[in-house]
């Protein structure tokens, strides 16, 4: 890559931290350039994660986490931590449980906030931690806010188990995905840890599904019978969250 294709893409990617979501064509006036020399430097800064594309016509363009993360500017993820926070905090008073706050980075959500129970028997993620989107409450939630390009483009791909219990038939995510709409909030018994159940439920904003929230804690608490008031609770709290963005 030359200096000036250095410089560029640099420019380009302060214009999108700058404007973000933004389109091609208001980003290329933004920035003073051709379309096409634009539209290059995204694909390119996409390719190496430093960029999202919102998935949907028309397409919009953001900073990824791994940029805001290296960067450490008060960007939309940021924001979105800072917003639900206190969101977070009154979901895990009423449920006692941990509360898990998630965001995408490509094919993958990463954990960027967690809230504990008091309980000595608890969940735990790492922050950071890289979860699947087929193995997780949060990761389903999240799937089943996403239009059905981007959903078929993630199940042609492997899909690992990360316990004996983890969806990985395409078709029985589909199904899933069908019964999370319908209800508003995903369910997960020991896909992603075994001995913990999660209710989770999709953030959006105005570009689109941008993350999501979840209950999580031991099975043998966190039974059956608790799903609807849990997911009716997350639910609530994934929209006052998303009214606020």
């Amino acid at each position: 890559m030359t200096t000036a294709s250095v410089v560029t893409a640099f420019a380009v990617l302060e214009h999108v931290a700058e404007h973000q979501p933004v389109g091609l064509s208001d980003l290329a006036r933004a920035a003073g350039l051709p379309k096409s020399t634009v539209q290059r430097c995204l694909l390119t800064l996409q390719e190496i994660g430093w960029v999202e594309s919102s998935g949907a016509a028309p397409t919009r363009w953001s900073m990824s986490l791994r940029a805001l993360s290296v960067c450490g500017s008060a960007g939309a993820r940021e924001s979105l931590r800072d917003l639900a926070l206190p969101i977070m905090s009154d979901l895990q008073l009423v449920t006692t449980e941990t509360v898990h706050l998630c965001a995408p980075d490509g094919d993958v959500l990463v954990l960027l906030e967690r809230l504990d129970t008091s309980h000595a028997l608890r969940a735990f993620l790492p922050l950071g931690e890289r979860i699947p989107l087929h193995a997780s409450a949060t990761g389903l939630a999240y799937l089943s806010a996403c239009d059905d390009a981007t959903v078929e483009r993630y199940l042609a791909g492997p899909l690992e188990p990360r316990t004996p219990s983890s969806l990985v038939d395409p078709d029985a995510i589909r199904a899933e995905l069908a019964r999370i709409r319908e209800r508003g909030y995903s369910v997960n018994e020991n896909g992603l840890s075994s001995g913990i159940s999660s209710v989770g439920a999709a953030v959006l904003s105005r570009s689109g599904v941008v993350g999501a929230l979840s209950v999580s804690g031991p099975s043998i608490r966190i039974e059956p019978s608790r799903f609807t008031e849990l997911g009716t609770q997350v639910v609530e709290s994934a929209r006052r969250l998303s009214r606020l963005l």
